[in-house]
Order: C-alpha cells, then structure tokens, then sequence
C-alpha cells in the first residue's frame, strides 16, 4: 500500500498520493478545493513529507 493522505475542511476535501522516491505528491481527488486550498495544502504536506512517510511506515508495516 502507498502512503496518501486526506484533508478535510467544510464542504472541501482532497486525497494525495505520496510518492517517496521522487519527493512528489499526485493528487487523487479533490472535491470543491479552492486552488487557495489546494496550494496550502501541498505546502504543508511538503513541509511535513519525512515525518508523514515515516508515520505511514510505523503505522502499516
């Protein structure tokens, strides 16, 4: 399983796949993400990308 990660804020909500190889996030699907959101969302995920991979490993395996 790869890593991903939702967020969720009011009517808005998205899920990215998180590609640890190449340091890249794909979107999966978003539903009535501002581009505002989308762009701090990314931010932050990318901001927080080791820690995210290494909970997901802790986690799932």
């Amino acid at each position: 399983m790869s890593p991903f990660i939702h967020a969720e804020k009011g009517e808005m909500e998205c899920k990215f796949w998180i590609d640890e190889k190449e340091f890249e996030i794909h979107e999966a699907f978003s539903h009535r993400l501002t581009p505002t959101a989308k762009r701090e969302i990314k931010k932050i995920i990318y901001q927080h990308f080791d820690y995210i991979a290494l909970e997901w490993k802790r986690h799932f395996k």
